[in-house]
């Protein structure tokens, strides 16, 4: 799953020293202060190698992160806000998805290619902000071409600059109407260039890794410059323009390369679930999902060339953070190799009742204002009580502890149940003002938490 982050924060990234980096992951994430320590670290340090001569530089590798912990304590949390904090091109990856190569299945480089993807777009939306009002304003030249009668030749007898004049002028007319929206109505003829010509796909070497191949790059000739006459209401045939002039300002060569050193230097790539694939290759025939994809993954971390269709790219310096819950196995029984690969190990605390509180109030996305926010789009006042909130924790802490500990997300299935009732009746409540106490999270949860049998399928 790839997860692109345009988000940006109000104090410069290159400013933020490790205790502000924390500061900000507290406004997102509860607790594990010694995962945010070392995440912060390892974002500043590679903030100060940005600094150094880069001869010095060059020989300066990134610190990888083996997050340790159970599901549900923020460990991916924690590295989706660190990117974003960098404003870096970040991807989270499954390492069960993987195979080794030969098998069918995805290729470990393919994290790679994802990764110089979003690298591209990040980019390009940059470029395009740049552009946006030269676009806009050549869009709109174009828009009143298609709008004004042609223009006729001047003849002999006439004074050519009175002539230039008033057609000025009759275009300066059209522009303000444009402008304000009267001519909104108006039908235009464009030729819009046809996109739909299939992307094939083909198998390179041994790997089953998709290479897209597109026969308008290969034949330009042939497939290039097809246009299709539509008719267009104005607004979107303006929008149409300006997307068109924003592609003719973007130099996509430029981007590319952009893209392609970004990710090399700020890249981070967050391999989720690692101790899936630890442990040895049983007597049952081979496991093309464990070792095989750990002896994958390590020159990708260690540092190789992956070939993408945007150019060579070096993985020496990409941060790499790996979490996993270890509930089987143990990081020791990752190959050793590997194991050097991750210098920086943190374990995160299980999460309780004071969590779980904290959870639901504290963060600027908390669960309680999710909720709130929800209902208020159908103009019902919902309020908790604080007592409601401790019993919420109460209750999901109770559930974790009886049943599997999935950490806070058991926070949404007990939330999601407890307002369910409001939910469902909320567009038919005359009383639009609704408040949840104690009594009425105990009248919603007490009975399903008392039948064990019951909690395990509907908490």
């Amino acid at each position: 799953m790839a997860i692109f982050l345009p988000e940006t924060t109000q104090t410069a990234t290159d400013a933020l020293t490790p205790r502000q980096i924390v500061a900000e992951l507290d406004k997102y994430v509860v607790g594990q202060a010694r995962a945010k320590r070392a995440v912060a670290i390892a974002l500043r340090n590679r903030m100060r190698r940005q600094k150094l001569p880069p001869e010095l530089a060059e020989e300066i590798a990134p610190k990888n992160i083996l997050m340790i912990g159970p599901t549900g304590v923020g460990k991916t949390e924690i590295a989706r806000r660190l990117a974003r904090l960098a404003q870096s091109p970040f991807i989270k990856v499954e390492a069960s998805k993987f195979t080794e190569v030969g098998y069918v299945g995805r290729d470990v480089e393919s994290m790679v290619r994802d990764l110089v993807e979003l690298g591209v777009d990040m980019v390009r939306g940059e470029r395009i902000e740049e552009v946006k009002a030269k676009a806009a304003q050549n869009a709109e030249e174009r828009l009143l071409d298609l709008l004004l009668p042609p223009t006729r030749p001047i003849a002999p007898d006439e004074d050519s600059a009175a002539v230039r004049d008033q057609q000025q002028q009759t275009r300066e007319r059209i522009r303000e109407q444009l402008r304000a929206g009267r001519l909104d109505q108006r039908v235009v003829d464009v030729d819009v260039r046809e996109r739909s010509f299939p992307t094939f796909e083909v198998i390179a070497g041994s790997s089953v890794e998709e290479v897209d191949i597109n026969l308008k790059d290969m034949l330009p000739g042939l497939f290039q410059g097809r246009t299709k006459r539509r008719k267009l209401r104005v607004p979107e045939a303006l929008e149409y323009l300006r997307q068109e002039e924003e592609q003719k300002l973007i130099d996509m060569d430029s981007v590319a390369r952009t893209a392609v050193e970004r990710v090399e230097q700020a890249g981070i790539i967050f391999i989720d679930e690692i101790d899936k694939i630890a442990g040895r290759e049983g007597g049952h025939g081979p496991d093309v999902s464990r070792e095989g994809v750990q002896r994958d993954i390590l020159p990708i971390v260690e540092g190789t060339t992956v070939n993408t269709k945007h150019g060579m790219v070096r993985t020496d310096h990409i941060l790499f953070i790996a979490a996993g819950a270890f509930h089987v196995s143990k990081p020791s029984d990752l190959i050793p190799e590997l194991q050097g690969r991750f210098p920086i190990r943190v374990e995160l605390e299980a999460l309780g009742r004071d969590e779980f509180v904290r959870i639901l109030t504290e963060p600027r996305s908390a669960l309680v204002k999710q909720y709130v926010a929800l209902m208020d789009t159908e103009g019902i006042s919902l309020t908790f009580t604080d007592e409601a909130v401790r019993r919420i924790a109460d209750f999901a802490a109770l559930v974790n502890e009886r049943t599997e500990n999935i950490g806070a997300r058991r926070l949404h299935t007990v939330m999601e149940k407890l307002v369910d009732d409001v939910s469902f009746e909320g567009p038919d409540l005359e009383e639009k003002r609704v408040t949840i106490d104690e009594a009425y999270v105990d009248r919603m949860l007490a009975d399903i938490v008392k039948n064990e049998d019951l909690s395990r399928y509907i908490l």
